[in-house]
């Protein structure tokens, strides 16, 4: 186990002392499982040497996914990006699809690699979701489509959402990257839409090495994405339609069983997680945790912290830096938004007065590490860290000014 230690406020790191652990502590570190079951499950791949083009472990993954969502559909791919990028395209989208800055950069390129141009909307500053109400201003003639994202798990207005699409005829994808094993008013995520799309990268607490999927109740949809992911093949020498290679390996799908057989166990541990979180920073002025609501299933998978730098007088950044002093590397979600990337940043350099709480946002939150290799004690010693620096804002400015001076100075 990773040696954590406690700390006076002369003794962190941006001061000269020892990082609080000796191993950096990561978002997202990748959930293993059941080792033994999933060495088990590779064997019989290579026993049966049957590696890829739907083979048991594919279908299986596939139909427990669609039990546990509640949707007749789950189309295994090869990862999220190309999910999503297949969805969009069997969906016909074209022109323009209204889609939020504050996401992972892939959600907008899945748009614009299609030659399909991302419209940026604002998101409600509460949930971190896409607002309706701005949704439906942005609207145009060119909108064949809408794209959602349940940021941290927390579901989007599924409701409002659905019905500006049904109103204006247009297609409407949800990104569940976050949301796997979540629940809006008892109803899974995973369900809404025409189809929602699942990542199983390795830094998502269910993983399959590197994987996503498709789900959906469209029997019309699922048939032709099923046929786009493997190149467009209806039998073993029958082509009928246009598509790539999206498929999921065996060895994926193993890793990926191996992960749904530890489903409980995972959530339980980032549920006990967050909640030590919640207890090490209550009372913080300038620190506020995004919670989850307790009624509804939930895989607390993301600790998103909101750093409000006019009370706390820190800055998101300057957490950031002394955090990563002591070997904890907080993460800066979704910084700087996918506006201020290119090629989005040249096409609409103007993008961000549309977006102020886009823009609020990504210099405000973090993510901080959790996952089955962080324990309570060690997310007490983050906290603690945390609160030495929210008590002293005038001297840990001056620390991290001499570090800059000294990583600047000639030698």
């Amino acid at each position: 186990m990773t040696k954590v230690s406690q700390k006076t406020f002369d003794d962190l790191a941006i001061l000269g002392g020892p990082p609080a652990f000796s191993e950096k502590l990561h978002v997202g570190r990748p959930n293993i499982g059941d080792r033994t079951r999933l060495m088990e499950r590779i064997n019989e791949i290579l026993d049966r040497r049957w590696l890829t083009n739907a083979g048991v472990y594919v279908r299986e993954f596939e139909r427990r996914v669609a039990e546990m969502v509640g949707v007749r559909h789950c189309i295994a791919m090869c990862n999220g990006t190309v999910a999503l990028e297949i969805a969009i395209r069997s969906l016909g989208l074209k022109g323009e699809v209204i889609v939020p800055s504050f996401t992972f950069i892939a959600t907008a390129h899945a748009l614009q690699w299609q030659e399909i141009t991302p419209v940026f909307c604002d998101v409600d500053p509460q949930t971190h979701n896409i607002d309706p109400v701005r949704v439906e201003q942005l609207i145009t003639p060119r909108t064949s489509g809408i794209i959602g994202v349940h940021v941290w798990g927390r579901p989007c207005d599924v409701e409002r959402l659905e019905w500006i699409a049904r109103k204006h005829e247009l297609g409407l994808l949800y990104d569940a990257a976050h949301a796997f094993a979540c629940s809006h008013n008892g109803r899974m995520i995973g369900s809404f839409g025409n189809a929602e799309v699942y990542s199983f990268h390795a830094t998502k607490f269910v993983n399959t090495f590197e994987g996503g999927a498709v789900v959906t109740n469209d029997d019309d949809l699922a048939a032709k994405i099923r046929l786009m992911k493997n190149f467009g093949f209806a039998g073993t020498d029958t082509v009928i339609y246009i598509g790539t290679n999206g498929k999921m390996s065996e060895i994926s799908a193993a890793m990926g069983l191996t992960a749904l057989d530890g489903l409980d166990e995972l959530i339980a541990v980032n549920r006990r997680n967050h909640g030590a979180y919640r207890r090490g920073l209550a009372g913080v002025p300038g620190l506020d945790l995004v919670v989850y609501d307790d009624v509804e299933k939930s895989n607390y998978q993301y600790v998103a912290v909101e750093v409000d730098a006019d009370v706390l007088r820190l800055s998101r950044d300057d957490l950031v830096r002394v955090l990563a002093a002591e070997n904890v590397l907080a993460r800066r979600y979704f910084y700087p938004g996918c506006h201020r990337m290119e090629p989005y940043r040249s096409y609409f350099p103007n993008a961000g007065l549309l977006l102020p709480h886009t823009e609020s946002l990504t210099t405000r939150v973090m993510c901080l590490p959790t996952g089955t290799t962080v324990s309570p004690e060690m997310i007490e010693t983050v906290c603690h860290i945390l609160k030495l620096a929210a008590a002293h804002p005038e001297q840990v400015h001056r620390a991290l000014s001499g570090s800059e001076l000294s990583q600047t100075q000639p030698s």
